[in-house]
């Protein structure tokens, strides 16, 4: 009998579980649906060209509307650029700065991507970015001020990084956030400078403390993408009403959907642009 009142127990606590998380997933869908009828929703623009998911439709929707000023971007985490935020934004005759921890991917980006890096329209850094040295290695390459565009991806210090951030000023931000944590709760990953993802759930920061963070630093949540990994951030002072309100975590977040897969043609074997 005393067997069967502690199985009973946990059987009730487990179902609890299932049902609060079914419920937070419901509550996802139904918020994701009823966003898609806004014409102000990001995530009806989204399409992959070069970017990993769906980010560069949502990105070229952004400019769309609050327009650009000198095409100037600066990432950080490409890998070798083939599959990034800004690749596709050489195409439209931006140039900026990739920064990347890996010198076996900055080899490639040189090979891959030798017409742009021969113009100078793309510079290329062999580092590994933390909190300190961020500044030095952007200003280091003769960007500072402002800017278009800043998409930051490096799986662990992203909001320290995004934080200590202060020699550009972007009018957008592209920021990976941590999907683990429901849209209402703050959590960010204690600052390593030595971090290295294990591909577990210690990694950036919840959207809620990324909202936050923004709206310190005078920027605006504007959306997050459909597979639930990237936040996007509009300085203020361009937003002008174009896009979807209330600006908070609550309203704009999306949780991993691992089973969407974005197909674009076919695999970039190298940059096609000139």
């Amino acid at each position: 009998m005393i067997l069967s009142g502690v199985l009973r127990k946990l059987w009730l606590l487990w179902g609890n579980r299932l049902s609060n998380n079914f419920r937070q997933r419901n509550d996802a869908e139904h918020a994701y649906r009823r966003r898609m009828d806004d014409p102000l929703c990001l995530e009806r623009h989204g399409y992959k060209v070069f970017s990993q998911n769906d980010e560069d439709g949502m990105i070229v929707e952004i400019f769309n509307r609050i327009g650009v000023t000198n095409k100037v971007f600066v990432e950080f985490g490409v890998q070798n650029g083939l599959e990034c935020n800004t690749h596709f934004l050489l195409h439209k005759g931006w140039n900026g700065l990739w920064i990347e921890g890996s010198a076996k991917s900055c080899s490639a980006i040189r090979k891959l991507f030798s017409s742009p890096v021969k113009s100078g329209r793309l510079r290329v850094v062999n580092a590994f970015v933390d909190r300190d040295n961020i500044n030095g290695l952007i200003t280091g390459e003769g960007i500072s001020g402002s800017i278009d565009l800043l998409s930051i991806d490096i799986d662990g210090n992203d909001y320290w990084v995004w934080e200590a951030i202060s020699c550009v000023q972007p009018r957008v931000v592209v920021i990976e956030y941590n999907p683990k944590f429901p849209p209402d709760f703050e959590w960010v990953m204690e600052y390593d400078k030595s971090h290295v993802w294990d591909r577990g759930d210690k990694h950036g920061a919840s959207l809620k403390s990324l909202e936050l963070l923004g709206r310190k630093y005078g920027y605006q949540l504007v959306a997050t993408n459909a597979k639930g990994m990237n936040a996007f951030f509009v300085k203020q002072d361009a937003d002008g009403g174009l896009f979807a309100q209330p600006a908070t975590a609550e309203n704009l977040y999306n949780p991993q959907r691992l089973n969407i897969h974005y197909i674009s043609g076919h695999p970039s074997k190298g940059y096609t642009g000139n």
